[in-house]
């Protein structure tokens, strides 16, 4: 679409008239014969000289070139402009945080499958997790494994076939054996502050309690709730196990309901897979759509016309004359 951005300088076309009209011819004043005894010739012949004036007139091809070059000028000071298709374009409003335990219990084949058999809890987590990253296909996502400590796997992107790649490839113990849930939730926490979204969501999946993290997990959950971060925890595993795998769910609890998220407890791959739907449901994609439409500038092109018109004008108006004195002077 071709369109002027300043289309009210259109008004100037009619300027050349108006000031033709209402302003009056310039006078200069010169000599119409040069005699160095004329004031004594004319005081003989009894005659008191006046002034004349001569009034040069412009051709049409001269008001047709000049009048076509001013309104190619009008039209280049309006900038006349190539209007494209919009392009748009949907920018993530909320981050969302996988954090998924790998210590060693994490292999234990105590979790069923929709076809009945046991399975290895990371397998069923793999598959679950994996399906709800399909899912949220408008959101930014990232991920974090820990055990010993916790490690950053794949930064908050929109490339989410990266993120369901390092899902699938993830092994129990490939962290460490214990687990450090409050060193988890401080490293996520420096992750977030890299952002600038609206919403910024943690997902942590643990099958025990914190035996390894050196900052306490209620600490950095107190400071996650003060930068407006999120927590859903997802307890999994026995909840009848003692020692380093039980699983601590009043802190799992009073993590998420200090950061205004909820907790779940998944005993088997279709109480997993239920828990993922509703935290699907729970924080529903959110974008912002940009829209804006590329301009390409054209006012060169009328600009050179009027250059080339005036140009071409004078030259020949030029060349004419060229040609008329060598005839004269031949």
């Amino acid at each position: 679409m071709y369109q002027l951005d300043h289309p009210w300088l259109l008004f100037l076309l009619p300027l050349p008239l108006l000031v033709w009209w209402l302003l009056p011819p310039r006078l200069e004043t010169s000599a119409s014969i040069r005699l160095p005894f004329f004031a004594e010739v004319a005081q003989a012949a009894g005659v008191k000289p006046s002034e004349g004036s001569v009034v040069t007139r412009r051709s049409w091809p001269q008001l047709v070139a000049e009048g076509i070059a001013w309104c190619l000028i009008v039209l280049a000071l309006a900038r006349p402009q190539f209007v494209e298709p919009p392009i748009e374009k949907h920018e993530p409003q909320r981050d969302i945080l996988l954090a998924l335990d790998l210590s060693q219990s994490m292999e234990v084949k105590d979790f069923r499958s929709p076809e009945g058999a046991n399975e290895a809890r990371v397998d069923a987590v793999r598959e679950v997790v994996a399906d709800f990253v399909a899912k949220r296909t408008g959101d930014r996502i990232g991920l974090i494994a820990f055990g010993d400590a916790p490690y950053p796997l794949a930064p908050f992107t929109m490339d989410h076939r990266l993120v369901q790649t390092m899902i699938k490839g993830l092994l129990p113990g490939i962290a460490g054996p214990r687990t450090s849930l409050g060193d988890t939730l401080g490293l996520a926490i420096r992750m977030f502050d890299k952002t600038n979204v609206p919403e910024k969501v943690m997902i942590v999946l643990t099958d025990g309690n914190d035996t390894a993290s050196k900052m306490p997990p209620l600490k950095a959950a107190e400071i996650a709730k003060d930068k407006k971060i999120v927590i859903h925890a997802v307890g999994i595993g026995d909840p009848a196990a003692t020692g380093e795998d039980k699983l601590d769910i009043s802190t799992l609890q009073k993590i998420a309901s200090d950061t205004g998220g909820r907790y779940f407890f998944g005993g088997d791959q279709s109480e997993l897979a239920e828990i993922y739907s509703v935290l699907d449901q729970i924080t529903p994609e959110d974008q912002k759509e940009l829209s804006w439409r590329p301009r390409i500038e054209l006012f060169h092109w009328p600009l050179a016309a009027a250059v080339v018109t005036l140009g071409g004008w004078y030259g020949v108006v030029g060349l004419v004359g060229l040609i008329r004195r060598r005839r004269i002077a031949v």
